[in-house]
């Protein structure tokens, strides 16, 4: 949720190292590859070291549809072919992954319900066994609360079953130990609370001591031993680096990189405070307005956005926008308006709060169409 504005002073390093990395492009063309072809290792450990991670346990590459696929199916060719889980409320990408998934290798697919409220709880995994791939996400995208990655991933090693996290919405926004949770493989984007912009590559996690025994279902020369000994049979490199594949998008890379370092300054814990205390503002000034809270009110349990219903919020969220202040619609009738603890300030929540009031008390969204956008 955002306000039009110019450019913050917290994106303007990315937009001079982006075009920076442009500048290098039209004066070495080829031979800037020396300084770009590692950047999916460099951009990774930035990432890595923000989610507790160690050095070569992330890599930055693909999107999170894509880096899903791969550690799903390697998940699922190292330890055995049981079902497929997640729950009903999980991001739609990773639903259909496993979908799409599940058909092909004619594996059962598993879909449990959790509290639209609170999300997945160790209680839900009950029905796991041995051998099923569980895929969950940390922050819920719709109602934004934040699930126990410790004691999850726990539940799910008790019963066999290994667990992928999507750290999607929550990276950035508050902390995440991969490594202190015990969690084994992640994936996650760039493009929210990380501040690599639109389109940005995402990343994968892989534990160290997972790494050699897993190997990805998209082989390329990227992800080959000895890449440029081209005149063989593909051999996956070691470590991390098997999960590449094509060549990688370097101006997205250096603006993972950058993104990283700015969150790496402000530090992880100041941000998710803050993300707390903008949250809770907004939650307060939005009360009173007929719009019904569908987040999590302790800020401990939820991420850096907030969910409100109503049963016209497709209108409303359109309204809003027009009003200046950009949230999103999540179907059937939420609208969600996050925060960026980087840059989102206190003068920004209440003037967002006022426009939504005003929206409301005018009725400016009776005014619109019902037709959606493909866009929401």
């Amino acid at each position: 949720m955002r306000a039009p504005r110019a450019i913050t002073a917290e994106s303007r390093p990315t937009r001079e190292r982006v075009l920076a990395g442009l500048d290098q492009w039209s004066r070495e063309v080829v031979s800037g590859w020396h300084d770009w072809i590692d950047l999916p290792l460099r951009a990774g450990d930035a990432l890595g070291a923000l989610l507790g991670a160690a050095p070569g346990e992330v890599i930055a590459t693909d999107s999170v549809t894509v880096n899903l696929y791969k550690l799903v199916c390697a998940a699922l060719d190292a330890r055995g072919g049981g079902a497929l889980v997640t729950d009903r409320g999980n991001f739609p990408t990773d639903r259909y992954v496993l979908e799409g998934i599940a058909a092909a290798r004619g594996l059962e697919l598993r879909i449990f319900d959790s509290d639209d409220l609170d999300g997945p709880v160790a209680e839900d995994l009950a029905g796991l066994e041995q051998g099923d791939v569980l895929v969950l996400s940390h922050v819920a995208y719709r109602s934004g609360a934040l699930a126990d990655m410790a004691g999850l991933t726990a539940a799910a090693k008790e019963r066999g079953a290994t667990l992928i996290w999507d750290l999607s919405h929550s990276a950035g926004a508050v902390p995440v130990d991969l490594r202190g949770a015990g969690a084994e493989l992640a994936v996650g984007c760039t493009y929210k609370y990380l501040n690599a912009g639109p389109g940005a590559p995402g990343y994968l996690f892989v534990a160290a001591e997972l790494q050699d025994a897993l190997r990805s279902p998209i082989q390329g020369w990227f992800g080959q031993r000895e890449q440029f000994a081209m005149e063989r049979p593909y051999d996956p490199a070691p470590g991390i680096e098997r999960f590449l594949a094509g060549t990688p998008p370097i101006g997205g890379l250096i603006a993972v990189r950058e993104g990283a370092r700015l969150v790496a300054e402000a530090g992880v814990h100041n941000l998710a405070e803050q993300a707390a205390a903008l949250t809770d503002r907004l939650i307060a000034r939005t009360e009173g307005l007929g719009l019904e809270l569908a987040t999590p009110r302790e800020a401990h349990r939820r991420g850096a956005h907030i969910a409100l219903c109503h049963p016209d919020a497709w209108r409303i969220t359109r309204a809003l926008a027009q009003a200046g202040v950009v949230g999103d619609f999540r179907p059937p009738d939420i609208l969600r308006l996050g925060v960026n603890p980087l840059y989102t300030t206190e003068p920004e929540i209440d003037a967002a709060a006022h426009r939504l009031r005003d929206v409301l008390a005018t009725g400016a969204h009776e005014r619109l169409a019902t037709t959606r956008t493909r866009v929401t």
